[in-house]
């Protein structure tokens, strides 16, 4: 046990840390800071499906929003019409992935170059973002539930307990649901990685002609982390949908994709904590921007991400686990010299006991 929690030290971190948040902020905190954490932790499950199929999968996907999006816009018809959320929670996550597998599966089996996968997911974002904002009219609509073009879609329902439909999450319980569904999602993701389909994941990410001539099927596997990709998303856009209780064509903007990169540049794409503390820290500050009128907050990203490309290009997570930590570790070991006194000290110590007892 002592061997898995030392193995594991950083898990256990993390998992420790969510749980204390867990408890504690529902209790010390206001409503409003309440539902900003709230939104924090849905970026966050929106920054870790990129960085699953980006980071991990070596898929450079510029239209990620697509997916978020549709899994808003997925929950909000699907739960106006049924008036229930539980359906529609499933059908947010479904519709993302089915996208995901089918647009994966044309774009990795033709064996389409990275650049023109972030082109082509670029520009179906860019159509579904067209296509909704087309929609104001009283004749788009889905059942129910009306599209509303670029005005959006307005009351939304909230999240429900499981077939209960009256009886809803207050801003508590929906913080308390987002934070346990990103647990799950960071946890997920360390498991999945670790499993010999993870492994091969990354191995591909490294060179996809090795792991073929292995025996591999690269696209296979690449096609899998796109569609877990866009699931997660989807359930980002849900959850985000039924925190705001609004959803509008913005999800699938070009900013939003931009956002997400963003997030993955300044905490590290190649790790899963890294694009949480991007997230957090990012939307927190674009938050503390909005409250004034000096600087415009796209400008300030934009120097952001700048920064971080030509000075931090591997982001903040890893940069603190490579440099800060054991930089850390090394205060506490004695220095050259004094272990090398040490050393002498225990050699030369029994000589002179043996001497004076002689």
């Amino acid at each position: 046990m002592i061997a898995f929690l030392r193995a594991n030290a950083g898990l256990v971190a993390v998992g420790l840390v969510g749980i204390a948040i867990l408890v504690v902020f529902p209790l010390a905190l206001d409503t409003y800071s309440l539902l900003q954490l709230t939104l924090y932790a849905i970026f966050s499950i929106l920054a870790l499906s990129l960085a699953f199929i980006w980071g991990y999968g070596g898929i450079l996907c510029f239209g990620h929003s697509a997916f978020f999006g549709l899994g808003a816009y997925a929950y909000a018809v699907a739960v106006i019409n049924m008036g229930e959320s539980t359906v529609p929670v499933l059908i947010a996550l479904a519709l993302p992935a089915l996208l995901a597998a089918g647009l994966g599966y044309f774009m990795f089996y033709a064996r389409i170059s990275d650049v023109y996968v972030g082109v082509i997911t670029l520009t179906v974002t860019l159509i579904f973002y067209n296509v909704v904002n087309s929609t104001a009219g009283p004749q788009y609509h889905i059942g129910d539930a009306m599209l509303g073009g670029f005005n959006g879609m307005p009351n939304v329902p909230a999240l429900n307990i499981p077939f209960e439909p009256d009886n809803t999450l207050d801003p508590e319980g929906m913080f308390v649901v987002c934070m346990i569904m990103l647990l799950i999602v960071y946890f997920g993701l360390h498991a999945l990685l670790r499993t010999r389909f993870g492994r091969v994941l990354i191995a591909v990410r490294e060179n996809e002609q090795r792991v073929e001539f292995l025996g591999y099927d690269a696209r296979l596997h690449k096609l899998i982390a796109f569609s877990i990709g866009g699931a997660l998303a989807g359930l980002a856009g849900c959850l985000f949908t039924a925190w705001g209780n609004f959803v509008s064509p913005t999800v699938f903007g070009v900013v939003q994709s931009a956002q997400m990169i963003i997030w993955l540049m300044v905490g590290g794409a190649g790790t899963l904590l890294g694009p949480v503390i991007g997230a957090v820290a990012i939307s927190w500050l674009t938050v503390a921007i909005g409250t004034q009128q000096l600087v415009n907050a796209n400008m300030v990203l934009g120097a952001i991400l700048l920064v971080f490309v030509l000075l931090v290009p591997n982001g903040v997570a890893p940069m603190l686990t490579d440099r800060l930590v054991p930089w850390l570790l090394s205060l506490r070991r004695p220095s050259g010299t004094a272990s090398k006194m040490t050393h002498h000290a225990s050699q030369v110590a029994p000589q002179i006991i043996r001497r004076r007892k002689a």
